[in-house]
């Protein structure tokens, strides 16, 4: 089988200019018509300061009307008073999951729903089409056997479709008087969308990254105006995996050094600090590229050098929002002389007549880079950028009152240090918003600690409505406040799950096999009598533990048929069925991946790894695992309970039962063969094995029939050995051990 290979060529676009509300004055200035470069020439005031707005994971669905219903209500309406010079949408515009969400493939109808609403927005934002952008996600992918094919809906519908953004990337640079905002997007989704749930990772390929890097280093010779890099996908790093030679993302954006990477995917369900700062150093340990504990990395004293040739520091942030779907989230993303900040909105509640967002000074949790520190004490940067408080502030209605709060914690608690009215700067003519400002001493704010002064700003508007933003701690001197993650944020961001993948599944056969395999070969060639009596009589944990292995083992074709259906998982298929939206040719899925055929021949390519980690390792850690450990614990409660009924009944273990006529006898012999309920009821601990093996039954049935479902299986006929060989052996076990 071969993967079919499809990279788009970029369509000619059309030079055109258009002006936004509100006398905005932003244009389209020109248009790389060759590389699909687009560039926004963005007039008026405030100058030095751009805003753009993010959207991520829409998922409309005609399950779910309402969210394309909140989405036309709500987006519209804020847009037209933000009016900001793009809108990126990452990825995941519609579901395509069937009501009992175990079926995932392409629905047209959310489509036609996606194009009907997204043009809704544009007129009731009145903002220009060509602002927008959307990328691919996962959900968009699920079953399109072919980029531009028949079920290819993304290339028909989306809004980079129809503007013919046809590439896998696609670039804007937002450009002032001062500055260019060079914001890159791409669709790292695998080129042959298998459904879900085994798509699940993003799949840069190696033309891919370098059509990034080139994109990336458009401005790179002309010097005359900063550039501030932005990218923006729909995968996080952690669900990316490497190209196949073994390049990354993370490596690219390293390189430029972005200020930031904005993502979705991960939605708001693992918590709401899916924020990451990744730098590149030679003192990184090896883990590094398996998992990260924290958030934001704490730098070394020594790279606090102000010598010119110092090295710079190649770091950047990433930062996942959260999504449409449940959360009704929209994030403003500003950029002040070079300052990035961002302000999430949650729209759960209804709409919002005024939305703040403070400019500077910036958050010190995710804000800022390791390298301002160094800048500010070498005096490298614009100290006049300092000088004043800035936030941007978005209304329905006319603003009357801008105030700044500064509260320092050192105390202990929160006490104002400074409380200001803040004016509203001249934009002139053509201003595209409101920037407030408040001159402050910047430098009696200096602290050697990034958390002890928060920032607060309350608007209150003409029908005397009042908006307080949240406390956010910030530092002038550029320090990083300590960032944490919960441990559902740091599995789905600390963890780089396409390394991590192979690691755990050999770590899981090499502990199997060892804890199958070598017990049993120095068992065999053992002289000793391992019994539970000479465990009891010797209190050896190497005697207690080659007594568990032996009644483990003494169970017939138990041991051999989970050693064989190991090696089964290794060396053949695990699943038959349908990968596609359109039910063609059935694949099959090993742990190395998928296997998809096209009529080609040659040498079998494997599709979607790890993304298949999500079918292998639950079933080797919650079914084949547990049932490894129940079938070990019922020989072993067997085997002790038939010392202890020995012990009762007088008999040792090589007894012949006899019969006799006393009642003790008929007792014993009832007991003996498992036929007493009395006997049965006494053995409690083998019930709890019990019922820990109806919770590996239950895992393992819903683990079939979500596959059955997502890719019309038969169990019998599809993937029988999978659905049906630990129930078997586990049912087996538990048979052979009823009797003492």
């Amino acid at each position: 089988m071969g993967i079919l290979q499809v990279m788009i060529l970029f369509s000619l676009c059309c030079c055109c200019f258009f002006f936004t509300p509100s006398s905005t004055a932003a244009s389209i200035e020109e248009e790389d018509h060759q590389n699909g470069r687009q560039v926004i020439d963005v007039k008026g005031g405030p100058e030095d300061v751009v805003w753009v707005v993010q959207l991520s994971d829409l998922h409309f669905s005609v399950h779910n009307p309402e969210r394309a219903r909140d989405f036309k209500d709500l987006v519209g309406p804020s847009l037209s008073f933000i009016n900001p010079s793009l809108v990126l949408i990452t990825g995941d515009l519609t579901d395509g999951k069937s009501k009992d969400l175990l079926t995932m493939k392409q629905d047209e109808a959310e489509w036609v729903e996606y194009g009907k609403v997204m043009q809704d927005v544009f007129e009731k934002s009145g903002l220009n089409k060509d602002i927008f952008y959307d990328v691919r996600g996962n959900h968009d992918a699920f079953g399109v056997p072919t980029i531009g094919g028949l079920f290819d809906f993304f290339s028909k519908h989306s809004i980079n479709a129809q503007l013919g953004r046809s590439g896998q990337v696609n670039s804007v640079t937002v450009q002032t008087a001062i500055r260019k905002l060079l914001f890159v997007g791409f669709d790292s989704t695998m080129s042959v969308g298998l459904r879900g749930p085994t798509n699940l990772f993003g799949h840069p390929t190696d033309k891919l990254l370098a059509k990034i890097d080139s994109e990336l280093s458009q401005w790179n010779s002309e010097p005359t105006k900063p550039v501030t890099k932005i990218s923006f996908g729909h995968f996080p790093l952690s669900f990316s995996a490497a190209s196949d030679s073994g390049k990354t993302l993370r490596d690219i954006f390293l390189k430029h050094s972005l200020s930031a990477y904005l993502c979705g995917h991960l939605h708001t369900t693992f918590g709401k600090n899916l924020k990451r700062h990744h730098y590149s150093s030679d003192n990184l340990l090896t883990s590094s590229k398996f998992f990260q504990l924290n958030a934001h990395k704490k730098l070394s004293e020594s790279s606090g050098n102000c010598s010119n040739g110092a090295s710079a520091i190649k770091e950047f942030w990433e930062w996942e929002m959260g999504d449409w779907r449940k959360s009704r989230a929209m994030r403003i993303l500003s950029i002040d002389r070079g300052f990035l900040s961002f302000v999430d909105i949650d729209f759960k509640l209804g709409d919002k007549k005024t939305i703040i967002l403070p400019t500077f000074p910036i958050d010190s949790r995710y804000m800022v880079k390791m390298s301002s520190a160094g800048q500010y004490r070498c005096k490298s940067i614009d100290r006049s950028a300092y000088s004043t408080i800035r936030t941007l502030v978005f209304s329905s209605s006319p603003i009357v009152l801008v105030v700044v709060r500064i509260y320092d914690s050192r105390p202990g608690n929160l006490n104002v240090v400074l409380e200001s009215s803040m004016n509203k700067h001249d934009g002139g003519t053509l201003s595209r918003g409101d920037l407030y400002v408040a001159p402050w001493n910047f430098e009696a704010f200096e602290d050697p600690s990034p958390d002890r002064y928060w920032l607060q700003v309350e608007a209150t508007d003409i029908a005397g409505r009042s908006t307080l933003t949240e406390l956010r701690p910030f530092s002038v001197n550029g320090l990083t406040a300590k960032l944490s993650w919960t441990w559902k944020e740091f599995v789905v961001m600390g963890c780089q799950w396409d390394a991590l993948y192979y690691p755990i599944l050999w770590s899981f056969y090499f502990c199997t096999f060892s804890i199958l395999i070598i017990p049993k070969l120095m068992l065999a060639f053992s002289k000793k009598h391992h019994g539970y009596r000479n465990f009891i009589a010797k209190k050896s944990l190497i005697n207690g533990i080659a007594w568990v292995f032996k009644e483990f083992y003494a169970v017939p074709l138990l041991w051999f048929g989970i050693v064989v259906y190991l090696f089964y998982l290794l060396l053949c298929p695990w699943l038959l069925g349908e990968v596609f939206t359109d039910g063609g040719e059935m694949a099959f899925m090993t742990f190395k991946g998928w296997v998809v055929k096209f009529n080609k021949v040659g040498k079998l390519d494997f599709i979607g790894v790890p993304d298949i980690m999500v079918v292998v390792l639950p079933h080797l850690f919650f079914v084949v695992l547990p049932t490894i450990l129940v079938t070990g614990a019922l020989a072993v409660e067997r085997g002790m309970y038939r010392e202890h009924f020995l012990s009762l009944s007088g008999k040792k273990e090589d007894d012949h039962i006899e019969e006799n006529n006393g009642s003790r006898s008929r007792i014993s012999d009832s007991c003996w063969n498992g036929k007493s309920s009395t006997c049965i009821d006494k053995r409690w601990n083998r019930n709890i094995v019990l019922v820990a093996s109806l919770a590996i039954f239950w895992k393992h049935f819903k683990s079939c029939r979500l596959l059955v479902k997502a890719y019309d299986m038969n169990p019998f006929l599809h993937f029988p050995v999978y659905s049906l060989t630990m129930p078997i052996l586990l049912t087996y076990a538990i048979y052979k051990t009823r009797r003492v």
